[in-house]
């Protein structure tokens, strides 16, 4: 009986689940240049393939079938290489794009019109049964390999860079990147594409660069002085990895 209700209520639903269908195919050709037809992104999309088993894990979850619902996302992750806990709650339009590797919590929330890259984790720091995941709001993006920990707020527009770690919330249309993830500033290293991964900036690494700039400022005054007081000075070599004209470039070159 229980089955057969499930089957009866997901018929019921069959217009609202096509409306979501066309949505999702609707982000996908807003979101990858690569989908050249709605036939390709049904048949090879595994980010598709997850959100729509997910969505029918996630109804046996909250209908009180949590054997069936586990049982469905283990094989979610299986075929996909996605891992949904069926708990976790999923908004429209949300594309997932490659996503091998995506872990997503049970208490965790994304949001409409988010953006997830392969490898992103948005993981527990709690063994607390309450909200102890990551609340993504409306049109976030996160790159490749980045990891959201705990019971955190990500504000709605914000976006976390390829491999940062976030552990603390982050405000609506904030720019994050690095380990721990820091906000970018100025303004100016906000960013027209979705998520230019080649162009995101190291805020230590301009640190560093602001830091180089100022010691040779410092180093040449220091020289004028003692060229006027007549002070003979032989510095001893020092070793360093790179010269300021050196150092890595910040734009991904």
């Amino acid at each position: 009986m229980p089955l057969l209700k499930t089957a009866l209520r997901w018929l019921r639903e069959l217009p609202l689940a096509a409306e979501h269908v066309k949505e999702d195919l609707g982000a996908v050709r807003a979101n990858d240049p690569a989908a050249r037809s709605a036939l390709e992104v049904v048949l090879f999309y595994p980010g598709v393939h997850a959100l729509w088993l997910h969505r029918l894990a996630h109804d046996l979850w909250t209908n009180e079938s949590p054997f069936l619902a586990r049982a469905l996302a283990h094989a979610n992750r299986f075929v996909t290489g996605i891992e949904i806990h069926p708990g976790a709650t999923i908004g429209k339009r949300v594309f997932i794009d490659h996503g091998m590797g995506i872990v997503i919590g049970e208490t965790a929330t994304v949001g409409d019109d988010c953006l997830l890259y392969k490898g992103v984790v948005l993981g527990g720091v709690s063994l607390a049964r309450t909200i102890r995941h990551p609340q993504l709001q409306r049109g976030v993006v996160v790159g490749s390999n980045a990891c959201i920990l705990g019971a955190i707020d990500i504000g709605e527009g914000a976006r976390i860079g390829s491999g940062s770690v976030v552990v603390r919330a982050v405000p609506a249309g904030a720019t994050v990147v690095g380990v721990p993830a820091r906000i970018i500033v100025p303004a100016k290293h906000r960013f027209d594409a979705a998520l230019d991964h080649a162009n995101l900036p190291d805020p230590v690494q301009d640190m560093i660069r602001a830091l180089v700039a100022q010691n040779e400022r410092l180093r040449t005054r220091v020289e004028k002085l003692e060229t006027k007081l007549e002070i003979v000075h032989e510095e001893e070599p020092a070793f360093l990895p790179y010269d300021g004209d050196e150092l890595p470039q910040t734009d991904g070159g």
